[in-house]
């Protein structure tokens, strides 16, 4: 299973509840996203992000994009 390489971001697991209450097990996937990056002026690397995470850190500098 795919996490994100800098939060560590998976799937999360829980309940669907149901207006009576009823529960059935469901599933949260973080968007994860394939891309070559520079981590902080490192050497460009494959790695997966999520949206989140890739749109913060190219917001504040700390990821380059190749």
């Amino acid at each position: 299973m795919a996490k994100d390489a800098i939060t560590g971001a998976r799937t999360r697991f829980g309940n669907q509840r149901s207006h009576a209450l009823n529960s059935s097990r469901r599933s949260w996937k973080p968007n994860l996203q394939k891309v070559t990056v520079k981590i902080n002026g490192a050497v460009p690397k494959k790695v997966y992000l999520t949206a989140r995470t890739l749109k913060a850190g190219l917001k504040n500098g700390s990821i380059e994009r190749v």
